[in-house]
């Protein structure tokens, strides 16, 4: 067997019942354990991918707890690190303490809300890169950007959007974006309204560091949850020194866990 690609899943959720949940436009998901997330990856080998770290990230029905995320980067260990949710009231204490239990970025949730609103984005994400060197990420439809949010986004010190944007018509401004250093994530494939396989070469042709990988598992509300074969479909569309960078070495260098440890991350846990 050839040796196994080395990945870091960029966006994943934990949704533990020992922690508060809110209800969300009358959803509330199922729960979604770091067992549970263990236990799923362990059919990526047979595609030849293998998860070494990962971003857990707060949703849209977790507000702004923290106790959960704190708690699964606690169990997962040290090549994951934390996406969360604050109000923009946050104190600087209450950042670095989570910076300290290895929060590296602040999500803007304005496709599902549960998040500061954009009209605290410039301060806030400033705030926090400032004070602990975090970026900022966005779940938004791309097709809702104009040109003076997305000129605000591109401005910002480090940002990303998730799930590829979303939507085809989105994808213009997405890469104009691209093109002034914004992060995408290759995620939710079963969210966007587009073929994705076109949006990741695009992306890597624009800017080849701009693309990261994840599993967006558990996948709530989503026409259909994550598949084995999103990543294969991914790297059949890249060159293997590609691949290494969209898998592994853009995502390592944004969520700022280099010099990586080594061991096979949650894939490989028990």
């Amino acid at each position: 067997m050839s040796e196994l690609q080395r990945a870091f899943d960029a966006h994943l959720h934990i949704i533990d019942p020992g922690h508060p949940l809110i209800e969300n436009n009358g959803f509330l998901p199922e729960p979604f354990t770091v067992a549970d997330y263990r236990a799923r990856l362990r059919s990526l080998p047979e595609v030849g991918v293998e998860i070494a770290g990962g971003a857990v990230v707060s949703g849209s029905f977790q507000g702004f707890d923290q106790g959960y995320l704190i708690a699964a980067l606690d169990e997962l260990g040290p090549n994951y690190v934390g996406v969360t949710q604050l109000p923009d009231g946050a104190t600087d204490d209450e950042i670095r303490e989570l910076d300290e239990a290895g929060v590296t970025a602040l999500r803007f949730n304005i496709a599902r809300g549960g998040s500061s609103t954009l009209d605290a984005l410039d301060g806030f994400a400033r705030r926090v890169h400032d004070l602990a060197g975090w970026h900022t990420e966005l779940y938004i439809d791309a097709r809702t950007l104009d040109n003076e949010l997305a000129d605000r986004i591109a401005a910002l010190p480090a940002a990303s959007i998730d799930h590829l944007g979303m939507h085809e018509d989105g994808l213009p401004i997405l890469l104009r974006m691209v093109e002034r250093g914004v992060k995408v994530k290759a995620t939710g494939f079963g969210r966007v309204e587009f073929d994705p396989a076109e949006a990741v070469r695009r992306i890597v042709d624009t800017d080849p560091t701009a693309l990261m990988v994840g599993t967006d598992l558990p996948s709530t509300r989503a026409r259909r949850p994550f598949a084995d074969a999103d990543f294969a479909l991914i790297r059949q569309v890249l060159t293997p020194a590609e691949a290494d960078a969209v898998f592994w070495t853009n995502a390592a260098k944004f969520y700022r866990i280099e010099p990586v440890t080594s061991a096979g991350g949650a894939g490989s846990a028990t």
